[in-house]
């Protein structure tokens, strides 16, 4: 077996999801704050999104302090929460790992609106960790995964075969079906904090191992070279 390329997803298996969402619903408190005069929306938002209301929180937080339906207004913190320089930081496992001396080239791929995934990077000191950043959403929506594009343009980049390729990522709704038809090894990383904490629809869609953190990823990369299965 050659060099592993690693290839990673970025929210919540970098750093931790709920971080940005945190960060950015400060940045639209502040500018409601400033523009409209209403306080402690941030706090409102928080409450609506630890409910389980993650595509709609402006909605619901909007609705909690007794505004109607406004969807201009909403449409516009949407953009401010997007456009925002978030204030997050890198999961300190996945710091420790990625600081450490390269051993293996390091790429990686992330859905979401190009812009915000973007600020991300940037904020995260990412560009100095690793060698190669895709976000799918510069080609359109529809390449988000699990479409193909972004891994076969892994593989061009490479140049190693996909017994080489690992991708280490979060969500098994769509992170790992793709690359686990096309060969790589695939790794999950299950934080107790993550937004997306659903099961795999099918065993298709399962990654082949499954760390908590990225101080199990070594073994679980030794396994993938030895043939064995892993689980942290």
């Amino acid at each position: 077996m050659g060099e592993q390329v690693l290839v990673f997803d970025l929210d919540d298996t970098l750093y931790l999801e709920r971080d940005f969402a945190a960060s950015g619903f400060r940045a639209v408190d502040a500018w409601l704050s400033r523009h409209a005069g209403v306080k402690a929306f941030a706090a409102h938002c928080e409450a609506a999104f630890a409910a389980g209301h993650r595509g709609r929180v402006f909605d619901e937080a909007l609705a909690a302090m007794g505004f109607g339906y406004d969807p201009k207004l909403v449409a516009k913190l949407v953009a401010v929460y997007r456009g925002h320089a978030p204030t997050i930081a890198l999961a300190a496992d996945a710091r420790s790992y990625l600081e450490r001396p390269r051993t293996s080239r390091r790429a990686i791929i992330t859905d979401g609106p190009a812009a915000t995934q973007r600020a991300k990077v940037q904020a995260l000191g990412l560009e100095a960790l690793v060698d190669l950043v895709i976000f799918t959403d510069s080609w359109g929506r529809e390449f988000w995964k699990p479409h193909a594009r972004a891994f076969e343009t892994i593989e061009a980049w490479a140049e190693v075969g996909p017994e080489n390729l690992v991708y280490i990522a979060d969500n098994p709704v769509k992170d790992f079906v793709t690359p686990r038809r096309r060969g790589w090894h695939t790794v999950m990383v299950a934080r107790e904090a993550r937004v997306h904490d659903m099961p795999a629809p099918d065993t298709a869609h399962q990654a082949a191992a499954r760390i908590t953190d990225f101080g199990e990823l070594d073994d679980a990369l030794r396994s993938f070279h030895a043939g064995r299965a892993f689980s942290g």
